[in-house]
This record gives C-alpha cells, sequence and structure tokens, in this order.
C-alpha cells in the first residue's frame, strides 16, 4: 500500500504552511450502477452515497459527506479499485455546521455553515508526533500555532505562528477577526485534514474548514467524525490518488 507522501511540492507547501475503533466498518460494496457508469467512461462527477462528486484527475479516493438530519451526517470513505467504486468504511454519527449547509460561493465567515460542493484534501495536522506512515508534510500543532482568520490579514486562511507575526492573533474569541488557537481544540484537531475550501483566500468567506475528530456536538463549519474514523483514514490517504472529499444534502 503506498502510504502519505508530500501532497504539495516544497514551494506549494511553504507557501500553504508560512501563507498558507469503536465502529464496525461496513462490508466493501460497490457504488451505485450511474457511478460505475460514470467511472467506465472516464467522467469527471460520480455519484457515491447520494452525493454528487466532481473528480480531480487520478482520483481513486473519496471521502463523502451526506446529511442525514439537523448537523448528524454519515461519512464514508471511498476506494476505486478494477474500475469500480467501493465503500470501505462508514461512519453514521459524522457531523457538519451548526448552521447548516451553504452553497461555497455564498458562505460567510461566523456563520457556522458548511460548504457544498467537492474540496481536495491536500495535507494533514494533529496533536501527535509524525508517523512513518504519514504525509510527511503532516505538522505537528505547536505553541503559538494560529490558523489565520484575520481579514486584515495576507496570510488570511493560512496556518501560522504567532511568532511569525503579521496577523491580529491577540483578538479575543468574541471579535469577528479572531483567529483559531489549535492547541485549545486538542479533542477535534487530534487528527485533522485540511481542505481547500476558500484557498483563494477570499476574505469574509471563512476558512479553517477542516475534516477533524467529532467534538461534542456541531461543528462551526467543518465535517467531523468519530476519532476511529479519522485514524483509520490518516492510515489510508494517499496522494498519488488525489483525494477529494464531497459533501452533499
Amino acid at each position: 500500500m503506498n502510504h502519505l507522501r508530500p501532497l504539495l511540492t516544497a514551494t506549494a507547501l511553504a507557501a500553504a504552511l508560512l501563507s498558507p475503533a469503536a465502529s464496525t466498518a461496513s462490508p466493501a460494496s460497490t457504488a451505485s450502477t450511474e457511478a460505475a457508469a460514470a467511472a467506465a467512461r472516464g467522467g469527471d462527477r460520480v455519484r457515491l452515497d447520494g452525493v454528487r462528486v466532481r473528480l480531480r484527475p487520478g482520483t481513486r479516493q473519496v471521502v463523502t459527506v451526506n446529511r442525514t438530519s439537523g448537523h448528524h451526517a454519515r461519512v464514508v470513505y471511498w476506494q476505486r479499485s478494477e474500475g469500480r467504486w467501493r465503500r470501505q468504511f462508514t461512519a453514521h454519527d459524522g457531523r457538519v455546521g451548526y448552521g447548516g449547509l451553504v452553497r461555497a460561493t455564498r458562505r460567510v465567515q461566523g456563520s457556522g455553515k458548511t460548504p457544498l460542493g467537492t474540496f481536495r484534501l491536500p495535507w494533514a495536522f494533529g496533536m501527535h508526533q509524525q508517523r512513518d506512515r504519514w504525509d510527511p508534510s503532516y505538522r505537528k500543532v505547536r505553541r503559538g500555532d494560529y490558523w489565520v482568520l484575520d481579514n486584515e490579514s495576507r496570510y488570511y486562511n493560512r496556518y501560522r505562528n504567532k511568532r511569525q507575526g503579521e496577523f491580529r492573533w491577540r483578538l479575543g474569541a468574541s471579535h469577528p477577526d479572531s483567529s483559531e488557537r489549535l492547541r485549545d481544540y486538542r479533542q477535534q484537531y487530534e487528527w485533522a485534514v485540511t481542505t481547500s475550501f476558500n484557498r483563494r483566500q477570499v476574505r469574509h468567506r471563512g476558512g479553517a474548514i477542516f475534516l477533524h475528530v467529532n467534538g461534542g456536538g456541531a461543528t462551526a463549519g467543518c465535517v467531523s467524525a468519530p476519532r476511529w474514523f479519522l485514524k483509520r483514514l490518516m492510515r489510508r490517504l494517499d496522494p498519488d490518488r488525489a483525494p477529494v472529499m464531497g459533501v452533499g444534502r
């Protein structure tokens, strides 16, 4: 099995960083006839567990997020092999934002809404030390690490340490431009996979949209899943398979 290797070139990684099993897995099963037919045609979209997913060239790994009710969702990890999409494991107690779902281009910072659509899963961070089977671009959260949500900073929606400056890390949690101090979320960010949402840094659209471990309830816009799900996923994601996450209703 290929293990996680760098998902970004050295230049792109530097830009991204500085500017930025308790449940039983379901048996492997094939996706719908529609998805299999689309894959066979080499189409760029498939429907998996009712979620429309836009595939990237070479995509062989997909996470689908299907909201079931309120802030609850079913989260499924899929792999394509022998020309067919196969369900690998399923979490029935995933979560989305307390504000519901919204088209990605209409999302507003602080709304608590999870963006709809398909997003790349480029790299990960968390509270653990690096392990050989993980992506070498994985970053262990350290003291002073933030995800910048300061609309006045050129590092908006980027991972940055307060020692590097150029964002207002002292802003209190009640301020609309406050950034996330990552060590404040040790449970949720034990393992977290970043997404490509708002990679162009559109101001006031928000950021820090991750796939991470469940907390006590709804998220503030991320997608979350049980700890066992993230732990298993970290061992399987492979940049050579262009992984993406599709969020649907």
